[in-house]
Order: C-alpha cells, then sequence, then structure tokens
C-alpha cells in the first residue's frame, strides 16, 4: 500500500490529499472497533487549512478536531488537509504519517474523554497555547 516513490522519500514531498485518506482508512482499519462507539460520524477529512482562533499571526493551524454536536447531530473527527500541508512542508514521508497518528489518535482522546465526562486532554491543550504564547511574548 502506499506507493511512494523513492524521489518522494529523498525530496520530502508532501502526502497528496488522496494519500492522506489512503493512510487515515490504514489507520482507522488497525483500530478496535469500541473506538467508533458513538463516533456515529465517523472521521472526516477536510481539504481545507484551519488557523486556530487562538493564533497569533495566522501561524497556528489546527491539523484536526472532535466535534460533539449538540442535540444529538453527532459526533466526529476532522482532519485539516490543508493545515497538515503547511505543518509538514519539508518533513520525510514517514514523519508525516506518523503526525497524521499522533492526530488522529489525539482526537479520539478527546472523543473517549468527552464520553466519560473527562478533560485532561483539554487542559494539555490548554497548556500547549499557553507555551505557545508565552513564546511570542504574550
Amino acid at each position: 500500500k502506499g506507493g511512494y516513490s523513492m524521489e518522494k522519500i529523498i525530496n520530502h514531498q508532501l502526502l497528496t490529499y488522496e494519500e492522506v485518506r489512503e493512510y487515515l482508512d490504514e489507520i482507522a482499519e488497525e483500530l478496535p472497533e469500541d473506538f467508533y462507539k458513538y463516533l456515529n460520524g465517523g472521521v472526516l477529512l477536510q481539504e481545507s487549512a484551519q488557523i486556530s482562533s487562538h493564533a497569533l499571526h495566522q501561524d497556528l493551524f489546527t491539523l484536526g478536531t472532535y466535534t460533539n454536536a449538540p442535540a444529538g447531530l453527532g459526533r466526529y473527527i476532522t482532519i485539516y488537509y490543508g493545515s497538515f500541508e503547511k505543518v509538514c512542508a519539508g518533513k520525510s514521508v514517514k514523519e508525516q504519517k506518523e503526525m497524521l497518528h499522533e492526530v488522529l489518535l489525539h482526537e479520539f482522546t478527546h472523543h473517549f474523554e468527552s464520553l466519560a465526562g473527562l478533560k485532561g486532554l483539554e487542559v494539555k491543550d490548554e497548556q500547549f497555547l499557553h507555551n505557545y504564547y508565552k513564546q511570542q511574548g504574550k
């Protein structure tokens, strides 16, 4: 699977939208069925980039989100290919795949915590933002 040419690996070319979709499908097939319990909207791949609402200089991209829509409209994970393009420029195929895997599992953790009424990962995300603001001199 994958069909990555040596040129793509050596030149650190970005995975295409289709390659990212295929890799996310591979990851999804490897995860236990219980991961998808109550995730009725599944995992979506959007072509757009998502600049974080917390970005100070259009420099902070959201790679994925977990949504628990009110009034029973659904729970789903969105991965933003456009953000992935921005953040992964210059990374190897292996590094890109590792990042996709990490982001998907991060969003599944939000899903599990939502089901359990926990917010541990939200606290960790807030710490990341705190460090980002500190680096930006805020």
